[in-house]
């Protein structure tokens, strides 16, 4: 039976027979069903249409994204390191190419994903890949549709992963929303990958912040703040945000800084 995947938003359910009724992530007030209604595809669907495009951003990191654009949007990670080798967030689509590409650059040994909406066929790349453990944090558990015992819940405000890598819990487009900070990244300068929180802004000299991005609904006041006191005692100098091109290419604690207060004074905080 297939895995069916949401058209909408690119995450993978269990196996069955039929589609399920609906996605319960496109249902939640961050999300949306789409205008012609509740749509699946699958795996094999996707891979007589779409493929990946795999992307140095800079040594040691590679982006992955799906043409054309699939579900959302975004890019997912293959982040080397001396301790093993990242999956950061993830796309739908897994085909051989991509697996061949992959394991040319050593595999994968662990993922670990921003938050649900980028959830995509998790499960899937673990599997090609010897079952890498999946990083989540338990405050969303709640949004795996797809259970597995490859799914690692873990629990507090951080955790080390391989080599030179933090988790990072940062409350507020989701409460367990995490990225994640590369302190090798950016020549040793220090990275971060944001996923949608902080999200990189099309003048990507800034970032901002969002409950809802498609609704528009803004993140409340005291929750940017909380980000910014959160990862303020990292260092970084770069931010990979989700979409391709959207990176902050140098000052990013800078620009997270001046951002957040430009937020902050919008909304008349």
């Amino acid at each position: 039976m297939p895995n069916y995947i949401c058209v909408t938003c690119g995450v993978q359910y269990p196996d069955s027979p039929a589609p399920p009724a609906a996605c319960p992530i496109c249902r939640d007030p961050r999300q949306f069903i789409g205008l012609d209604g509740q749509k699946w595809t699958t795996g094999e669907e996707m891979r007589a249409t779409y493929f990946n495009e795999i992307k140095e951003e800079e040594p040691g990191l590679h982006s992955i994204h799906t043409e054309p654009s699939f579900g959302i949007g975004q890019r997912a990670f293959l982040l080397r390191t001396a301790k093993g080798n990242l999956l950061w967030d993830c796309v739908s689509l897994l085909d051989d190419a991509t697996i061949g590409t992959i394991r040319s650059r050593g595999g994968i040994d662990a993922i670990a994903i921003s938050h649900p909406h980028y959830y995509a066929s998790m499960v899937d790349w673990s599997a090609a890949f010897g079952d890498a453990p999946i990083y989540i944090h338990e405050s969303d558990a709640q949004w795996i549709m797809r259970p597995d015992p490859r799914v690692r819940f873990w629990s507090g405000a951080s955790m080390p992963l391989l080599d030179s890598l933090m988790l990072i819990v940062t409350p507020g487009h989701f409460e367990g929303f995490q990225v994640l900070h590369w302190r090798q990244g950016a020549g040793g300068q220090g990275a971060l990958l944001s996923g949608d929180q902080p999200q990189v802004c099309m003048d990507t000299r800034w970032v901002s912040f969002m409950y809802s991005y498609p609704n528009y609904i803004p993140l409340a006041p005291a929750a940017v703040s909380r980000i910014v006191e959160i990862l303020r005692p990292y260092a970084f100098d770069r931010i990979y945000g989700a979409f391709p091109c959207r990176t902050v290419a140098t000052d990013g604690k800078a620009a997270l800084e001046h951002s957040a207060e430009r937020y902050l004074r919008a909304v008349g905080a």
